[in-house]
């Protein structure tokens, strides 16, 4: 048997307004509150607790214990709560292009999910840190899209497809897919590599990002906070010790630690202050 969410927690998680209907409606509305009230954060990779991706476990992190997590769990999450609702929903396999050039292949350790409703496609993507979408896309190639952020399109070129963002002066890739779907067991094997690899990017970097209304986003990187409209820079700070990083991350994430908890060890702690 599947494994049955609780729909009125999550419903009360995102603030989503209305019934759960498997219409587009719905979809919207769950793209723009699941990346405003869910934050993307890597945290538990630098405290060295494992990432679980079972449903039981995806629900209790970020809905009831109102923490965030990375694209296998945001999209995880948002994989079984849409299919609860009624939609038809494939997981698709990814791999993140932002700061890599084409020449360079990343590993395939991203989750992406393609929705078909009424036979028209459309891409939900809540996992992708600071350029999660607020809005679905259609699944439609060379046609710019606007969502409540920024603006965005799908491009194919030899044979890959590529979910690109306007930065304001250029297209930027986020990522590639080719439409192979990923099923569970190449999540958990992604998962582990992504959670426990010392190459891996989120054990190199802490990071903490959501969306904001009025088309602003919120990111944390290392000790560098910022809140940005676009390319346009609305506020910046610097994170100045442990205790202060906690206390952003209550304030601004909604993301609660006991005083103490430090991230990271050895020569990699976070804050580097």
């Amino acid at each position: 048997m599947p494994y049955a969410y609780d729909l009125d927690a999550y419903r009360r998680r995102i603030g989503f307004q209305g019934p759960f209907e498997p219409n587009l409606a719905t979809l919207r509305q769950i793209a723009e509150r699941h990346a405003q009230s869910i934050p993307f954060e890597n945290l538990d990779v630098l405290l060295g607790r494992g990432i679980n991706l079972d449903p039981e476990a995806l629900e209790r992190k970020l809905v009831h214990e109102a923490r965030g997590g990375y694209c296998f769990e945001q999209n995880g999450l948002a994989l079984g709560i849409l299919r609860q609702i009624g939609f038809r929903v494939t997981p698709l396999s990814g791999r993140v292009r932002i700061e890599s050039p084409r020449d360079f292949i990343p590993a395939r350790t991203h989750l992406l999910l393609i929705i078909d409703l009424d036979g028209e496609e459309w891409l939900l993507d809540v996992g992708v840190g600071g350029y999660s979408l607020t809005s679905p896309l259609r699944r439609v190639l060379n046609e710019e899209q606007e969502t409540l952020h920024e603006k965005r399109r799908l491009v194919c070129e030899d044979g890959m497809f590529y979910h690109q963002v306007w930065t304001g002066s250029d297209w930027l890739d986020v990522y590639e897919f080719t439409g192979e779907v990923m099923p569970e067991i190449d999540r958990e094997v992604a998962n582990w590599w992504t959670s426990t690899s010392p190459k891996a990017k989120f054990s190199q970097r802490l990071v903490c990002a959501r969306a904001l209304p009025q088309s602003e986003r919120l990111s944390l990187l290392n000790d560098r906070l910022v809140r940005r409209r676009g390319p346009e820079i609305l506020e910046e700070l610097t994170v100045t010790s442990a205790d202060h990083l906690l206390e952003i991350l209550e304030s601004r994430f909604g993301i609660r630690y006991p005083a103490g908890t430090r991230f990271g060890s050895g020569d990699k702690p976070w804050p580097t202050r």
